[in-house]
């Protein structure tokens, strides 16, 4: 199989650059634009309520007609478009249509693409991994340039810098060949079977819980450093040292894989992340347990979305790829970001930054339990020569 390596990475790399440029510094684009918490809070949870939606309406389209990039094509064009508004927006109604249109397009096409790379991967499942870690790379690229660039411009800049990166992705997905199609297992169980097993529903509650967990981060982490003067550098330093901890992960994941269930890397990493956010919770002023925490990030992330991505992928099957990859989406960065966002906003100013990173904790500790409970309990390690 010829697989097109670069030309997969690219658009990873652009995505992700773009998630880079956006997730640090949006928070405070829209504080310094005279949004409250409140406010803030609920047009994150817009942000990614989309995905509770979007992404399913794409999925299951693909997975009728086979066709996910020229889906993901269009939607890279739509999102770009809808940011666009932004430029015009003048009041927060305004924000809020920008947000809807924006989030919409742009949150339906990363499953599709996973989907898509899945496919030309084929049965080499465990080389996700090698293809993925240049969309951390894209990361780290953004976060640094942009933490530096708005050291001495203004925050202004942000809608320009995002346009460009948004029109990379649609750009990168134009050069992505389809892959090869497999054939269909005519016996492939429906889609019902799959959602009500045990197993599966655990999975879905886990990934909600964990997004959750991750929303206080994702939207006001910049936020909570800027009050303890930390410099907009240093502050796109922590994030970009959280990423380049996921790429060391990401290199060695292949072998990570060969030696170590999907049980365990799941259960590890949710246990690291009770650790992370009550370092964050107690320890923000000091730079070294910041560092720490930042670390961590390799296996609060990479490790749990590895080990999900492998999950989805063994639960659907091919046939409902494209359905599991946007049930995935919806369920962890949709309905469990929109939750944690809207509650993070709302109660930010409530409880401080103290009590929203303890209750993210305490939800990533229910979120272990259940998956001790329930998921891979049978599950042996992945043969990196077989299918996942």
């Amino acid at each position: 199989m010829n697989l097109p390596y670069w030309r997969l990475s690219s658009f990873y790399w652009f995505y992700f650059a773009a998630l880079g440029a956006f997730i640090p510094y949006w928070g405070l684009y829209l504080k310094q634009i005279g949004f409250d918490t409140v406010q803030i809070g609920e047009l994150s949870a817009l942000l990614v309520g989309c995905k509770i939606v979007a992404p399913n309406c794409l999925g299951w389209i693909a997975d009728h007609t086979g066709k996910s990039l020229p889906l993901v094509r269009l939607a890279s064009f739509l999102a770009t478009l809808g940011f666009c508004g932004f430029l015009y927006a003048q009041n927060y109604q305004e924000y809020v249509f920008a947000t809807l249109v924006f989030s919409f397009f742009w949150s339906s096409a990363l499953p599709q693409f996973e989907a898509a790379t899945l496919a030309h991967l084929q049965h080499e499942a465990h080389r996700y991994s090698q293809i993925r870690l240049w969309g951390s790379i894209g990361f780290i690229a953004a976060v640094l340039g942009v933490g530096a660039l708005i050291d001495w411009q203004p925050l202004t800049i942000l809608p320009a810098i995002m346009i460009t990166l948004l029109s990379g992705i649609g750009i990168s997905a134009l050069i992505v060949p389809e892959a090869r199609s497999i054939s269909q297992d005519n016996q492939a169980l429906r889609l019902w079977c799959i959602l009500k097993k045990p197993e599966v529903i655990a999975f879905f509650v886990v990934c909600m819980l964990l997004q959750t967990a991750h929303s206080p981060y994702y939207v006001f982490y910049s936020i909570v450093l800027k009050e303890h003067d930390y410099s907009s550098t240093i502050i796109g330093g922590l994030w970009a040292l959280g990423v380049v901890a996921e790429i060391v992960l990401f290199i060695f994941m292949r072998r990570i894989l060969a030696r170590c269930s999907l049980r365990a890397l799941l259960l590890t990493s949710i246990s690291l992340a009770i650790v992370r956010w009550l370092l964050i919770a107690n320890l923000a002023d000091s730079s070294f347990w910041l560092l720490a925490a930042q670390l961590l990030h390799a296996m609060t992330f990479g490790g749990a979305h590895i080990a999900s991505i492998h999950l989805v992928h063994r639960y659907f099957g091919s046939h409902h790829q494209g359905k599991g990859q946007a049930l995935y989406n919806s369920f962890s960065a949709g309905l469990g970001g929109m939750v944690g966002s809207y509650a993070s906003g709302y109660y930010f100013d409530v409880i401080g930054a103290t009590g929203i990173y303890t209750a993210a904790a305490f939800f990533c500790a229910l979120a272990f339990l259940i998956a001790y409970l329930w998921i891979g309990r049978d599950d042996g390690k992945i043969a990196t020569h077989k299918h996942v």
